[in-house]
């Protein structure tokens, strides 16, 4: 038996998300919300900080993560898990350009684990963790980068619920293993007078 155990409520939810669509301010602030969750975006985004010297470690950690939570993600989705998306039509407002999908990395169409949720938390964990001691009761609000990430791509019916919570984790753990084998602790670290 090929049912997911969560199907039914992926399914209401995907539908609920459906009639809602709609509100013209709405449907655009979520395509604007799912669009700078491409990897393009993102990539380009780390390459700026790369290239300051100051957040260059930042920088190269961010982009390490984000090449491969993409990639991970894509392989997972297409070859391992090969769980189909939402059938569902966007019933919203006309919007200026498509919904971005970024499976064709690997050239598959699949749904689980979402490479936008993925890359929203790669950016919120490595960021949050970068920002944490020059604002360590603000640096927490990163996080809000990916659930509005992870509702937007239910919103516009990309993603099951249960493929964004997958997606957030997978990105989590991707960030966690390259940022400790490229020691992201070590930016806090003073260099020391020498003798």
């Amino acid at each position: 038996m090929d049912q997911k155990i969560t199907s039914e409520f992926d399914k209401s939810a995907m539908i609920y998300f459906q009639s809602s669509a709609g509100n013209y301010a709405l449907d655009m602030a979520m395509w604007m919300i799912t669009e700078i969750g491409d990897v393009m975006w993102l990539v380009l985004f780390s390459i700026v900080i790369f290239v300051i010297r100051r957040t260059r470690r930042i920088g190269l950690i961010l982009l390490l993560s984000l090449v491969a939570g993409t990639i991970g993600a894509g392989y997972l989705k297409g070859y391992v898990v090969d769980n189909p998306r939402p059938n569902l039509e966007f019933m919203g407002s006309t919007l200026p350009g498509d919904i971005g999908r970024d499976t064709f990395v690997l050239g598959t169409d699949g749904s689980f684990p979402s490479g936008h949720a993925a890359r929203a938390a790669i950016i919120a964990l490595i960021l949050g963790f970068a920002l944490s001691q020059r604002f360590p009761k603000w640096c927490y609000l990163i996080w809000i980068f990916p659930v509005l990430e992870s509702i937007s791509r239910v919103y516009v019916l990309q993603h099951y619920p249960m493929d964004v919570l997958g997606g957030t984790v997978f990105g989590i753990l991707i960030a966690g293993v390259i940022g400790k084998k490229l020691k992201l602790y070590d930016i806090f670290k003073k260099s020391e007078p020498e003798l």
